[in-house]
């Protein structure tokens, strides 16, 4: 209990290195993102330039034209130069021309087995099919007790759900490590032990990457709900 001949207490305002430090921090989160990014970018490109240029003859290289070597050309002679191979690979005689190669290739036992390997990498990558991941889940993964973020890909079909024998529908999980959440495991899980996140893939990715540190929700789960003052 307070009376009127206490004091309040002196609440001294921080010094002037503690507010540069706070500044310096908060600078370094926005330029952070925005300056590793542009640096990405800058990189990607001028690698795609690096592997494309030399490949272009000479008399037709936009740098005798240009007088300088612009940063990109590479990129856009690569994008234009692929548009209209899948156009042509589009038409009859593309996919006659694609059919005679795939057999010589089927025919070289090393060559095969590569050229088959890359292929079916970039129809899973690269396929204009829109099929993702249909929702986030959390599964007991290593043991029960403990619980993971997976995304459910599709129901296990075929020889894996008929082996099983388990009685109950299989789903297939993607279990994705942190932070590089492109690798993982692949899990059938039943599905009564899969539970349906609503937080959306894109969300629960973040969750995955930050280490639990960038939460979807509005309000951080680990901040306990503020308490209502007694009436």
């Amino acid at each position: 209990m307070t009376s009127p001949f206490d004091e309040e207490p002196i609440r001294h305002r921080p010094g002037l290195f503690a507010r540069l430090r706070s500044s310096f921090f908060t600078g370094i989160v926005v330029i952070a993102p925005v300056g590793l990014t542009i640096w990405l970018l800058w990189t990607v490109v001028g690698w795609v330039d690096s592997v494309i240029l030399p490949l272009v003859p000479h008399t037709i290289s936009p740098e005798k034209y240009i007088g300088i070597n612009l940063r990109g050309i590479g990129l856009i002679i690569f994008l234009i130069f692929t548009i209209v191979i899948g156009w042509v690979a589009k038409g009859i005689i593309g996919r006659s021309l694609i059919g005679f190669a795939e057999n010589l290739v089927n025919r070289m036992p090393v060559v095969r087995t590569i050229y088959s390997g890359i292929k079916q990498i970039s129809e899973t990558v690269f396929a204009q099919s829109e099929r993702s991941f249909e929702k986030a889940c959390l599964i007991q993964y290593p043991r029960r007790g403990i619980w993971a973020i997976g995304f459910i890909s599709t129901t296990a079909k075929g020889e894996v759900s008929d082996s099983t024998k388990t009685g109950d529908a299989l789903m297939s999980i993607f279990l994705p490590t942190t932070p590089n959440p492109t690798s993982g495991f692949l899990l059938f899980v039943p599905k009564d032990d899969v539970i349906e996140l609503e937080m959306s893939v894109e969300d629960a990715a973040k969750l995955v990457i930050s280490a639990g540190l960038v939460y979807p929700n509005p309000k951080d789960p680990v901040t306990p709900p503020p308490s209502t003052p007694p009436q």
